[in-house]
């Protein structure tokens, strides 16, 4: 053999060898490794058994001791090199350590680990926004003080890096936080605000998890299976396939738009005016908005995770298609359930109005919103109302404090037993009509019905014909009396349907009555599927 071939196949060698050993760290040089989420600064749920995982090589011997007790647990590795323990965890407290041995003396120390209570908080651009002025976002109402008094050691949180994916992942990309003023700008400010409450009040460390991604529709958010599993989804996926099937042809159109857009963008700062709206990328495998594909890139890695409950804040990407997220949304929520196993309870926050764009002007938005009402027949869920502290010219309302407080109220009461807390406004219950009149019964009535301002208003009231006009309300004890002059024989009433109001219904504990109506005739979004 010449040198020359000698070298070049021990070059090509080495290189393969090299790639090898870079492709299969488990087996190589790692006997343990860790998924993401079990790492230094994490908070385990408290007062349970939880379980633990990682990789290992196949048959490999893995034990796991706890220095809040000193005990151990251990076990091995499946043919996969999967392995699981369950640990038994104290009550709140810490920090402890876990100490995770492998075969070879192979051992890793996951380091001020606190036990206490874990959110996942999920959905779209208003769970995403942080608590100051980073990411794109303009920060909550008075951040900068809000960040500098961020002084909470025992509220962690995992930022979940995003990522869609065409299959679901075992791992994803994050690190636990803790919170303090170096840290806490970058927060979700709906978890933080809502974990902050829980901490005031229950005075246990809190665990958030962070898994949200702006502009996503919840069937990003739904595993395909759950999709698959029901004919009213079919409309989603198959619109999918086909955008997949012409992705192609429309990236090149996007490209040649994005070229163009790019000019005209150049030519506006230079010249002043409008800036052009920027071209929507084409949908096709990965895309941030793919059915399934955030379940499986920012759900699925989390799922062996114990966790207490989960927060949502998502629906102004479904507003097109609201009454389909009537059953979209209740599915999603059985999807998460069954994938963790355990019926958590799920709280949620009613988008609020905007007049961003167009599908938002009609009557889809309160469509949406009764949608989301509709979804508290779901058992342990409960709904935040946002409609006194929304903004209709930002889709990003800036107080998350309360949306946050708001949340925590649910958990408070329905999760944690404080019974003395009222979680909820008033929620429409039934009516009555009484001559040209129809009285309004409601749930979560608390001390009693009041009106912020003078009179009630936002409130309209229909015959037969269905022709709506704008009603007299008047609170009655622990109902609403509600009439015009117009109507002889009224049939129906709708609240706060307008997408530009901002209704003045609340209970003596300031917490807003949701938007309704009390028919059930067709939906303007009946059939956009």
């Amino acid at each position: 053999m010449t040198i020359k071939r000698f070298f070049g196949v021990r070059f090509a060698f080495s290189a393969i060898l090299a790639i090898w050993f870079i492709a299969t760290p488990c087996a190589t040089w790692a006997n343990i490794r860790l998924p993401a989420i079990i790492s230094d600064n994490m908070v385990l749920q408290q007062k349970t058994t939880i379980p633990l995982w990682g990789w290992s090589h196949a048959g490999g011997n893995i034990r796991i001791t706890v220095d809040w007790s000193g005990d151990f647990f251990q076990t091995t590795a499946d043919s996969n090199g999967l392995w699981k323990i369950k640990i038994i965890t104290p009550p709140a407290g810490g920090p402890y350590k876990l100490t995770i041995t492998g075969d070879n003396n192979d051992i890793h120390e996951i380091k001020q680990v606190l036990v206490g209570e874990v959110w996942l908080c999920s959905g779209q651009s208003n769970m995403e926004m942080p608590v100051g002025r980073v990411r794109g976002y303009g920060g909550v109402d008075n951040y900068k003080q809000e960040v500098i008094s961020a002084d909470y050691s025992d509220i962690r949180l995992f930022f979940v890096e995003r990522k869609s994916a065409a299959e679901p992942q075992s791992d994803c990309i994050g690190s636990w936080a803790v919170c303090g003023p170096q840290t806490a700008e970058k927060f979700s400010a709906t978890a933080y605000f809502f974990g902050r409450e829980l901490y005031k009040v229950l005075k246990v460390p809190i665990g958030l998890i962070d898994s949200s991604w702006g502009g996503t529709p919840a069937e990003a958010w739904t595993s395909r299976d759950a999709l698959l599993s029901n004919p009213a989804f079919s409309p989603i996926l198959k619109r999918f396939e086909e955008a997949v099937a012409s992705y192609p042809n429309a990236e090149k159109e996007y490209k040649q738009k994005m070229e163009l857009w790019e000019k005209a963008l150049a030519e506006a700062k230079t010249k002043g005016g409008s800036l052009p709206a920027e071209p929507l990328a084409p949908m096709g495998l990965g895309h941030y908005q793919s059915p399934a594909g955030l379940f499986n890139g920012m759900i699925s890695p989390l799922i062996t995770y114990e966790i207490k409950g989960v927060i949502w804040y998502q629906g102004e990407s479904n507003v097109g298609r609201a009454y389909q997220y009537r059953t979209l949304f209740p599915a999603l929520i059985r999807d998460w359930r069954n994938g963790w196993g355990q019926n958590f309870p799920f709280y949620y926050v009613q988008i609020a109005p905007w007049l961003g764009y167009e599908a938002y002007k009609g009557p889809a938005a309160a469509e949406l919103r009764e949608a989301q009402l509709l979804t508290l027949s779901v058992p342990d869920t409960g709904m935040v109302v946002t409609t006194d502290i929304g903004d209709v010219n930002d889709v990003h309302p800036k107080n998350k404090q309360e949306v946050g407080r708001r949340l925590a109220l649910w958990a408070l009461s329905k999760t944690y037993d404080h019974n003395d807390i009222l979680c909820s406004g008033p929620l429409y219950k039934s009516m009555q009509i009484e001559e040209n009149k129809i009285r309004i019964y409601f749930d979560f009535v608390g001390s009693g019905l009041a009106a912020r301002g003078e009179s009630l208003k936002d409130f309209s009231i229909a015959g037969k014909d269905r022709n709506f006009v704008p009603a007299k309300a008047n609170i009655d004890g622990k109902t609403v009396v509600v009439w015009s002059d117009q109507v002889d024989k009224p049939v129906s009433v709708h609240f706060g349907w307008s997408n530009t109001s901002s209704p003045n219904l609340f209970n003596k504990e300031s917490l807003p009555a949701s938007p309704f109506r009390t028919d059930d005739w067709p939906a303007f979004t009946f059939d956009k599927k």
